[in-house]
């Protein structure tokens, strides 16, 4: 297949290329939705996960990030979320503050990220959104959290969870990256993460970021996140999703519908994959609308 499909497959499952946004302005904060102290909590492996807390409220949101980045990818999004309930943001394993000590860099592991998390904070009802990887990380979180996720939001991933790689396929996408990662790391942010009209500081910023990641880690994640597979998981977790995703690939939601508890879907068109980034105020509001639909659906049987 050519690098174009392959790359619904990882979106499918999630490869993502991020930057460290800076940190959010008074602008873009409620005057009332102060950033919460930083905390820390051991995941199940013993590595130290960093996260924060903004708003009050259950059910709770919480929002996972994509590869290479960290919780600062929701800045402009979390502080506008807060003003209706409590918002959580982590870093994963291997981002941002969080510990790099881990062995396996798994989907799973990092599910149990998000697990340490949200018993940390004792939350008895969340909402779990994940962007790109971020989104099979919200599924194994959800396999882990019986009884306490109420609903998922897929971000630009799990375009199709019927499309998924062989170990040749993903040996041969891992190749480039194993070969010369910087390079290939920036010239695939710039080639299919973003649109015509993406702004090109926010591009170069990204493409940057990207590679400058640490290949030791970023590599393993790559090759966990080609190689997952969500349809064993979505067969245990049977919770409804409303899924928002950017209009730059195609979104297979009769697929995704044969194995999601119920699927819905809300396009954002006219960004690329980073659509926090290129909108965050319409993002926000696409953002809350699933969210509230989750809540008014009849429960998944």
């Amino acid at each position: 297949r050519t690098l174009v499909t392959s790359w619904r497959c990882v979106l499918a499952g999630l490869l993502v290329l991020a930057v460290r946004q800076p940190a959010a302005t008074e602008a873009t904060m409620s005057p009332r939705v102060a950033r919460a102290e930083t905390m820390s909590v051991r995941s199940a492996d013993g590595v130290s996960i960093r996260y924060e807390s903004f708003g009050r409220g259950e059910p709770a949101l919480v929002l996972v990030h994509c590869w290479s980045c960290d919780r600062h990818l929701w800045d402009a999004v979390a502080p506008r979320l807060a003003k209706q309930r409590r918002v959580v943001t982590l870093d994963l394993a291997g981002h941002g503050e969080s510990g790099r000590d881990r062995k396996d860099w798994t989907i799973p592991a990092f599910g149990e990220d998000v697990r340490a998390v949200v018993e940390a904070l004792g939350l008895r009802k969340v909402i779990l959104a994940g962007h790109s990887m971020g989104g099979p990380v919200i599924l194994e979180a959800a396999r882990r959290l019986p009884g306490r996720v109420v609903g998922l939001v897929p971000v630009d991933t799990c375009l199709n969870v019927e499309q998924t790689n062989s170990p040749e396929e993903v040996a041969g996408l891992i190749g480039g990256f194993e070969k010369d990662y910087r390079d290939t790391a920036e010239r695939f942010t710039r080639q299919y993460m973003f649109v015509v009209k993406s702004d090109p500081a926010l591009v170069d910023r990204v493409a940057a970021k990207n590679a400058s990641a640490p290949p030791e880690i970023a590599i393993p994640c790559l090759r966990a996140a080609f190689s997952y597979d969500a349809r064993p998981t979505l067969r245990a977790v049977r919770v409804p999703a409303h899924a928002v995703n950017a209009d730059r690939f195609p979104t297979d939601v009769e697929a995704n519908r044969r194995h999601f508890a119920s699927y819905e879907l809300t396009l954002m068109a006219g960004v690329g994959h980073y659509l926090m980034l290129e909108d965050p105020r319409r993002f926000s509001e696409l953002l809350a609308g699933a969210v509230e639909q989750l809540l008014s659906a009849k429960p998944a049987r």
